[in-house]
């Protein structure tokens, strides 16, 4: 097992054998891709591609799933939460859903053009539109970007409702256009808290906001007025599960109106990731996390079903969602989802020539 690199979340960068694909090896000056003279990893570079799609909204009918179109500003996260399950979708441009997920990221600056245009279809009917359902839309990268809040100011523009869902603080930097939606029943957001310990978050999600970040997220968005939510997904058994009662009282103290919480999911390459991050930094109970993990997934590593995808099966599985009942009525986050309006909605004038200027 190579060392963990440091702030990094995936130990491994293998590529994804679900397609074929060739097998390659890193290439490049030696002296740049040599490992440390001590042993250790040598550093890892983020990069950023521009990518041009036609659209930019995605569309779903999962059933298990409370939206049915999605914005991705970005392709792979710089967070490297390991056990993120878009890690699979690099796999389909040849590149890794390790190490490459997490630094060989894509940018569409021109989703907002595209979000204007798809908007003023005559055809087009509005409902909410989910941000951060494949990777964050407030990674580190949307720092310099923008992509995210250009989508935003367009939907405010338009009336549109959106729901935001991500681990990172900056999301206050656009409380200016959240809260006006906000007042207007147009925004909600979720902040995904999975654990309190710094050491355990460290490894978790290396490049994410501290947990102490997130929950003042929390406090500030709830102040200005936006419905806010907690996510605790995943909870992983033995790592983090232990938690969920702490958790809970920390964001309904924080003003988090409701929460909600996935057993831990480990589809295609995450769960050979995830297995060589326990060996890794919990060698220790490596084997109980995935025995437990198994259990409520029908003793496969994952189980894709809809519906039980996002429930687990089991005793295990029905300890957590009990524990996380009684733990969301004794903090009062045993609210309903928020219903955003869709009856404001004004179409923006076409806007075609924006994609080109």
């Amino acid at each position: 097992m190579p060392p963990p690199r440091p702030t990094r979340g995936a130990t491994l960068n293998t590529a994804s054998a679900r397609f074929n694909l060739n097998a390659r090896e890193d290439d490049g000056d030696w002296l740049d891709d040599r490992d440390g003279i001590d042993g250790a990893p040598s550093p890892v570079r983020t990069t950023v591609t521009i990518e041009t799609p036609r659209m930019i909204l995605a569309r779903n009918s999962s059933p298990d799933i409370p939206f049915d179109r999605s914005i991705n500003p970005y392709r792979g996260c710089e967070h490297g939460c390991i056990y993120c399950f878009a890690r699979p979708t690099h796999a389909y441009h040849n590149l890794s859903p390790g190490i490459d997920f997490e630094t060989r990221l894509f940018a569409k600056p021109i989703a907002p053009a595209l979000l204007r245009a798809e908007l003023a279809k005559p055809g087009y009917v509005c409902k909410p539109i989910a941000f951060g359902t494949n990777t964050d839309p407030y990674q580190p990268i949307e720092r310099e970007w923008r992509i995210t809040r250009g989508c935003i100011e367009v939907l405010a523009q338009a009336r549109h409702p959106l729901t935001i869902t991500t681990k990172s603080d900056r999301v206050t930097r656009d409380i200016d256009l959240l809260a006006p939606m906000a007042a207007q029943g147009l925004a909600a957001a979720m902040v995904s808290v999975t654990t309190l310990d710094p050491r355990i978050a460290m490894t978790l999600e290396p490049r994410a906001p501290s947990p102490e970040k997130r929950l003042k997220a929390i406090a500030a968005l709830a102040a200005a007025g936006i419905p806010t939510f907690v996510s605790i997904s995943p909870v992983i058994p033995a790592i983090t599960d232990h938690e969920i009662e702490h958790i809970l009282e920390r964001a309904a103290d924080a003003g988090a109106k409701a929460a909600f919480f996935i057993p831990v999911r480990l589809p295609h390459e995450v769960a050979p990731l995830f297995r060589a991050w326990l060996d890794a930094h919990f060698p220790d109970r490596a084997a109980k996390v995935m025995a437990t993990v198994r259990s409520m997934r029908g003793g496969r590593d994952n189980d894709p079903g809809f519906g039980s995808r996002m429930q687990g099966q089991g005793p295990w599985a029905d300890l957590l969602r009990t524990r996380f009942a009684i733990a969301c009525r004794k903090y009062g986050l045993d609210g309903e989802r928020v219903r955003l309006r869709t009856d404001l909605f004004r179409r923006p004038p076409g806007a075609q020539g924006e994609l080109f200027g």
